[in-house]
């Protein structure tokens, strides 16, 4: 198991992020004004380019679902494709995703969101989103995730991080893949065993 202050971000972390936060500030505000011809051209050419979006939705106890949506799909789709992963008593539950940095809801009912593709919402060509239960009785990270259970059939520990001391690390190595641990097209599971599990798992389903 890890530490618990694994979790953690050191200063160094803090200082990294708040550096691509400031670059990406930057870089808008910098940027010239575009024609709509001219910003029609460069979403055609980013569709070209990523024509499909791997997402990851990770929910509060760290288990995540991975699939990859065509970038031209929009951000109900996504929505649709973590409810039906769901158990039946929990699809009538609300929800909320989210995208960072910076934090930004995602929500259906917004209409300058529910318009617009995942290529446009700035998700291509892979993004992490964060789950958030309305009912903060499942936003507890020691609330295992409301996943179905031909879901968690699918289930796999994420890879341990590797060691630096010496010690060979115990995970498996990690694929290119959005934020920590690995994925293939769908997210993983929290861990249903005994005891105080660090490492969530992580789920494929074709």
């Amino acid at each position: 198991d890890l530490p618990e202050d694994y979790f953690t971000p050191t200063l160094a972390d803090l200082r990294a992020h708040q550096e691509q936060l400031h670059t990406r500030a930057s870089t808008l505000s910098n940027a010239p004004l575009l024609t709509r011809a001219a910003r029609e051209q460069q979403a055609a050419a980013k569709r070209a380019r990523w024509p499909n979006t791997t997402l990851r939705v990770r929910f509060p106890d760290r288990t995540q679902l991975e699939r990859a949506f065509p970038s031209s799909s929009k951000i109900r789709a996504v929505y649709a494709f973590v409810r039906d992963a769901l158990r039946e008593d929990a699809k009538p539950t609300k929800f909320v995703l989210s995208s960072s940095p910076p934090l930004r809801e995602l929500k259906v009912s917004d209409a300058a969101v529910r318009e617009l593709t995942l290529a446009e919402l700035g998700l291509a060509p892979s993004s992490v989103l964060l789950l958030r239960f309305v009912d903060d009785a499942l936003n507890r990270p020691d609330q295992p995730a409301p996943l179905a259970a031909a879901v968690l059939e699918h289930a796999v520990d994420l890879p341990v991080p590797p060691e630096f001391d010496g010690a060979p690390g115990r995970g498996a190595a990690s694929s290119s893949a959005p934020a920590s641990g690995r994925g293939n097209t769908l997210g993983g599971a929290a861990s249903t065993g005994s005891g105080d599990v660090k490492i969530p798992k992580w789920l494929k389903l074709g």
